[in-house]
């Protein structure tokens, strides 16, 4: 019965009034599925090779030019394939890269700076995860001896590079959490229930872990981040596996966790199966390292953000070549996202390896770029 005295046709805007309160946060979460369903689809399709600038002689540029790459731990598979296919890629144009092994103490990284310095390599590249600002004083050794100091593949392109280095190409780390942010988000139809396992050590780990909780936040009102775990580098052997199980068993509905550099995923994927969680807490990732790419293919992973290593190698010589020789380069230098999962994970081979699973159109962009052909 209406109140007496109180029109119909306030009554009729009340209660529309409310319907549509109570309707928008279905409205909300509906339109943020969609979006994050487009960015998901988006990163599907094989990706297309660009070129970074004009062809050069890169064979003429390299010639009696050599490398020290230094990676802030050489146990690190990542950054252990990204230069193994550095090497590679540096044999091809005659550039000399070799790799100064280490176990991620800072003083090793002080040590490989002044091997290149006293053997008068050319560049000295600063690969993924080590901190510049930790070699301030190598760095301005190793130009005033006339080498420069470039790094790939570290900085998120709205951060501010270490003063001295020559040539930096950054990724868009903020990007790959939004990515990873989404994928959960679809994957559990708006309810993803999260654990995070970040290293704040590493420089990009701040704009990558914003992403996806930036993400979370616009796309997904019914999503949460339960638990972020922080492990540094020299830890992550001792500490993860342990972390993972006790947050899992601390917060019993969570539905995914994201290690935001997939090398960690060899200890989240037992600390799940150990947890019991295997058929309700799925891993979402990014490097498309291949070890981690065959946990895809046996399910223990759902899906993981690869960059091509192969391809983000021959990105870094083609840079490195070009900052050394002059030659222009108006284009961002970076090797493409892709989503590999349950569907193409196959693709990469099996064993997977560096070298497959983005098509080969890169390849051969590379040498017509490189005179090569």
């Amino acid at each position: 019965m209406l109140l007496s005295g109180f029109p119909f046709s306030r009554f009729l805007a009340c209660a529309l009034a409310l319907a549509g309160l109570f309707g928008a946060p279905s409205a909300m979460a509906d339109a943020g599925l969609d979006r994050a369903n487009a960015v998901v689809d988006s990163y599907r399709a094989l990706p297309q090779f660009h070129a970074p600038g004009p062809a050069f002689d890169a064979r003429a540029c390299a010639a009696g030019k050599k490398m020290l790459a230094i990676p802030n731990n050489s146990a690190n598979q990542f950054l252990k394939g990204l230069i193994r296919q550095e090497i590679a890629a540096g044999a091809e144009v005659g550039l000399a890269v070799t790799e100064w092994e280490n176990q991620g103490q800072p003083n090793q990284w002080v040590q490989g700076m002044n091997f290149a310095i006293q053997s008068h390599d050319d560049i000295i590249d600063l690969a993924p995860g080590l901190e510049p600002k930790l070699l301030d004083a190598q760095i301005r050794a190793a130009s005033e001896a006339g080498i420069k100091t470039m790094v790939s593949h570290f900085y998120d392109s709205s951060q501010t590079p270490a003063p001295g280095l020559i040539a930096v190409l950054p990724v868009d780390f903020n990007k790959i959490g939004r990515i990873m942010a989404d994928w959960a988000i679809v994957r559990t139809g708006g309810k993803a229930n999260v654990i995070i396992v970040e290293d704040d050590e590493i420089l990009p780990t701040a704009p990558l872990v914003a992403g996806v909780t930036e993400e979370l936040a616009a796309n997904c009102p019914a999503c949460k981040v339960t638990q972020q775990i922080n492990v540094g580098l020299t830890e992550w052997s001792t500490r993860i596996q342990p972390a993972v199980q006790a947050a899992l068993i601390a917060n019993p509905t969570a539905n995914f966790v994201i290690p935001i550099y997939d090398s960690m995923s060899q200890f989240i994927v037992p600390a799940i199966r150990l947890t019991g969680k295997s058929a309700t807490v799925r891993i979402v990732t990014s490097d498309g390292t291949p070890f981690v790419l065959d946990y895809v293919q046996q399910g223990a992973v759902d899906m993981d953000l690869g960059k091509g290593l192969d391809w983000a190698a021959r990105a870094t010589i083609d840079a490195y070549l070009r900052t050394l020789c002059g030659v222009p380069m108006p284009n961002p230098v970076s090797a493409p996202f892709y989503i590999f999962d349950a569907h193409n994970a196959k693709d990469a081979g099996s064993p997977a390896s560096f070298l497959k699973g983005y098509g080969d159109d890169y390849v051969a962009g590379f040498d017509r770029l490189w005179g090569l052909k």
